[in-house]
């Protein structure tokens, strides 16, 4: 790993492939920012960089910036139709914990499985 990558080469190939899961499962776009926040609002920051994806309505961002142990998670409109606020404080906490113990990797699949999960829509049976 060189000075300054919080992942290798070869977790980054494993997230890719957990966000492409995550993507096929729910059907919603998945970013993931890991490094500095500029400034002292993670939040905005992190709305910043939702708002310059390809289609920000239907994506969920996760920022993580492991040196200030800051997570944030911006979802867009469509996206929060299926996913409510306390779902994604339950990925966050679990990967929390995960960074917590040192597994940032494992910490990014998590969440990223968990928001898919939820976010994925509900099979209705007709009557």
């Amino acid at each position: 790993m060189a000075a300054g990558e919080p992942l290798t080469e070869a977790e980054r190939l494993a997230l890719d492939k957990a966000i492409r899961v995550a993507e096929q499962a729910c059907r919603f776009e998945f970013s993931v920012y890991v490094g500095p926040v500029q400034g002292d609002q993670p939040r905005a920051w992190a709305t910043r960089l939702h708002n310059r994806l390809v289609a920000p309505a239907r994506s969920v961002l996760i920022l993580v910036d492991p040196a200030r142990r800051i997570i944030e998670v911006v979802t867009g409109g469509d996206v929060r139709r299926h996913l409510t606020d306390a779902e994604v404080e339950l990925a966050v906490l679990a990967m929390s914990t995960e960074f917590a113990a040192g597994n940032l990797l494992v910490g990014l699949q998590r969440g990223i499985a968990m928001l898919a999960e939820h976010a994925r829509p509900q099979n209705t049976l007709h009557a």
